[in-house]
C-alpha cells in the first residue's frame, strides 16, 4: 500500500493519497492540500484515481474536489448529511459501507461532533484516516459549521475510533500522523476522558461569556484548544482562542 500526502501552508489541511500498489487504483482522502504534488505522484506511480472521499464539507478538505473531478474523472464521496453542502454530484456513503478499490477496502465509519456528517476511513484494517475529530495530541471542536455535540465527538473517539486496535496508525486531517495506542496513552483529552488525568473547574469566559475551564492542551497548529463547560451546563471543544481564563 502507497500513502502520499499534502499539506496546506496555511490551513495544515492534509490530502492522503492511498493506493493499493505501483500502476494500481487509489483513493484521495480530503483534497484541501495542494494538487500539483498529488498530480505529478500519480503520474509518476502511473495511479488510476478512483475516489476523493471527504471527511466532512468545510472548505480546507474539500477545496480542489472540482479540479480531481475534471482531470481524473473520479468521484466525489461524501457522508449523505452532508452531500447537499458540497458542490456537483455526490456519491453518498453511511455508516459502516465499504468501498472496494482494487487491492483497497474501505470501511467509512460515521463520527459526528465537528460535522453531522463526518467519516474516518478505515483502509485494508491499518491505516485510519480520522479527518478533524481525533489529531496527534488534540481533539476537534464542537463549534464549527454544521457542528452537532460534545456527547457525539466524545462517543465517536471513545466508542468507535478506540473500539478498534490500538496499533492502528492514524492520519489526521491536519498536521502529523500518530497511532490510536499513542493517543489513548497521551493525548489530554483522552486520559481526561478515561479518568486517568483529574481536573478542576476554573472560571473562565468563552466568547464573552461565563462558563468553567476543564481542560486546556496545545492543539495541532500550536494554538490551544478548550474542552469547556457553559453556564446552562452545556460542554463543547472550542478553540483557545475564545476562552479567557
Amino acid at each position: 500500500m502507497l500513502i502520499h500526502s499534502t499539506r496546506h501552508a496555511q490551513w495544515l489541511s492534509n490530502s492522503w493519497l492511498v493506493a493499493d500498489k505501483t500502476g494500481g487504483d487509489a483513493v484521495l482522502i480530503d483534497s484541501g492540500g495542494p494538487s500539483a504534488e498529488i498530480d505529478a505522484f500519480i503520474s509518476e506511480h502511473n495511479l488510476s484515481l478512483r475516489h476523493v472521499l471527504c471527511t466532512h464539507h468545510h472548505y480546507d478538505h474539500v477545496a480542489n474536489n472540482a479540479h480531481y473531478r475534471q482531470v481524473h474523472d473520479c468521484q466525489i464521496c461524501a457522508h449523505r448529511n452532508e452531500s447537499s453542502l458540497l458542490e456537483g454530484e455526490i456519491v453518498e456513503l453511511s455508516d459502516q459501507q465499504l468501498i472496494g478499490c482494487g487491492g483497497l477496502e474501505i470501511r467509512c465509519l460515521h463520527i459526528p461532533g465537528h460535522t453531522s456528517g463526518q467519516l474516518a476511513f478505515q483502509i485494508n484494517d491499518q491505516a485510519l484516516f480520522t479527518g478533524d475529530t481525533l489529531f496527534a495530541g488534540s481533539v476537534g471542536g464542537t463549534q464549527a459549521p454544521d457542528h452537532t455535540s460534545f456527547d457525539d465527538l466524545q462517543h465517536s473517539i471513545m466508542e468507535v475510533l478506540f473500539a478498534l486496535p490500538l496499533s492502528t496508525t492514524i492520519y489526521p486531517g491536519h498536521m502529523q500522523c500518530s497511532t490510536l495506542d499513542d493517543e489513548w496513552q497521551n493525548n489530554p483529552f483522552v486520559r481526561a476522558w478515561r479518568g486517568i488525568d483529574h481536573f478542576s473547574e476554573q472560571d473562565c469566559l468563552v466568547d464573552g461569556k461565563p462558563a468553567k475551564l476543564l481542560l486546556r492542551a496545545v492543539d495541532y497548529d500550536g494554538g490551544t484548544k478548550c474542552w469547556v463547560r457553559s453556564d446552562d451546563n452545556v460542554l463543547n471543544v472550542v478553540a483557545g482562542s475564545t476562552v479567557q481564563s
